[in-house]
């Protein structure tokens, strides 16, 4: 009699971790394209008060915050890539934690943005400095609710890389190579999600 496990028994298990989140982000990004599309419909229907907007965002920073969060992908991308090798266990934690520390540094950088912008009073409602251009302030609204939610996805996504850091230099057995690519998934679409943002509000305003 054959030995021989059935092919389904052989097979492996699902990654049914790896699946949650793939689904997770489904659901993410419907709900920020209901976002992009508001924006597509405002910019549509009033572009020169859109352009305006934008051009007094603040570029340099937002430029400065797209090249931390690229960066710190690169690091969640090479620490997926040691997680698997236990020798690169500390290696890993060290690049997760360098990552967060980069979304950190992000964190702050918007929190110095916010504060610019609130003194030169570009909060919607009274006040607002640009109240004169149709569809300003609604640039301006949009552009707050979208980078807040961002900045509170990063959030979490900080929080997740410094766990799993703490975790692989423990050598934890839960912090295993495939939890860490979870991870790094949820962190590249909270990336993506930035690159997105970038242009549409901080560099087509300037383009027009």
């Amino acid at each position: 009699m054959s030995s021989a496990l059935p092919a389904e028994a052989a097979a492996p298990p699902p990654d049914t971790a790896q699946l949650g989140m793939w689904i997770f982000l489904a659901t993410e990004l419907l709900f920020f394209g209901g976002l992009f599309a508001a924006y597509t419909w405002g910019r549509t229907h009033w572009s020169e008060g859109f352009s305006v907007a934008s051009r007094h965002t603040h570029v340099v920073l937002g430029t400065l915050n797209t090249a931390l969060l690229l960066s710190s992908s690169a690091l969640v991308a090479v620490a997926a890539a040691c997680a698997g090798e236990q020798r690169r266990r500390r290696a890993t934690g060290w690049l997760l934690a360098g990552a967060a520390l980069l979304g950190g540094a992000f964190l702050a950088l918007k929190g110095v943005e916010y504060a610019k912008e609130w003194h030169e009073g570009l909060f919607p409602g009274p006040g607002f400095a640009l109240a004169r251009h149709a569809g300003a302030e609604l640039f301006f609204m949009l552009y707050f609710v979208m980078t807040g939610l961002h900045a509170l996805h990063l959030l979490i996504g900080v929080g997740l890389l410094g766990t799993f850091a703490w975790g692989a230099w423990r050598g934890s057995p839960w912090a295993d190579a495939g939890r860490v690519e979870v991870a790094g998934l949820y962190w590249h679409f909270v990336d993506i999600v930035w690159i997105v943002l970038y242009p549409l509000l901080y560099l087509a305003g300037r383009a027009t």
